[in-house]
């Protein structure tokens, strides 16, 4: 079988990730928050330039590209609506891979259960408006 993937939905979901980042992270929004709970300061944020961001765009690349292609797979089985599928996609992938393993890795390094609540919340808002795109351009 040939996995059916269009380049332009994986852009465009991968493009969203930083949309939904910016707004989410905004110091109106959980960013004082979110910066507060992580012990992090605007300072020292600032010294890391754009490093973060470029990694946050090849991570979320890769995430989007794979997403994708399980989504068509998913598709193949169940044979919903490409939306359907790659929304319902979205979030057993964000279930069982992102959240399982953030609260994993948080449980272990003793986060506070807020900040990992913040963290979990913002990825299943990034996979599901990812999935929604994947979904609404097609393949």
């Amino acid at each position: 079988m040939n996995v059916e993937i269009n380049y332009v939905g994986v852009v465009l979901a991968t493009l969203s990730t930083m949309v939904v980042g910016s707004i989410w992270y905004t110091p109106k929004v959980f960013g004082n928050a979110w910066m507060k709970m992580a012990g992090l300061k605007r300072s020292e944020m600032e010294k890391n330039g754009m490093k973060p961001i470029l990694i946050t765009l090849v991570v979320s690349l890769l995430t989007a590209y794979v997403l994708a292609h399980v989504a068509f797979l998913s598709n193949q089985y169940f044979k919903h609506s490409f939306l359907q599928d790659s929304v319902t996609t979205a979030f057993w992938v964000w279930l069982g891979f992102t959240a399982a393993r953030i609260i994993t890795h948080d449980s272990f390094e003793g986060r506070r259960k807020k900040l990992t609540l913040l963290t979990i919340s913002h990825e299943l808002c990034t996979f599901l408006v990812m999935g929604l795109i994947i979904g609404l351009v097609g393949v």
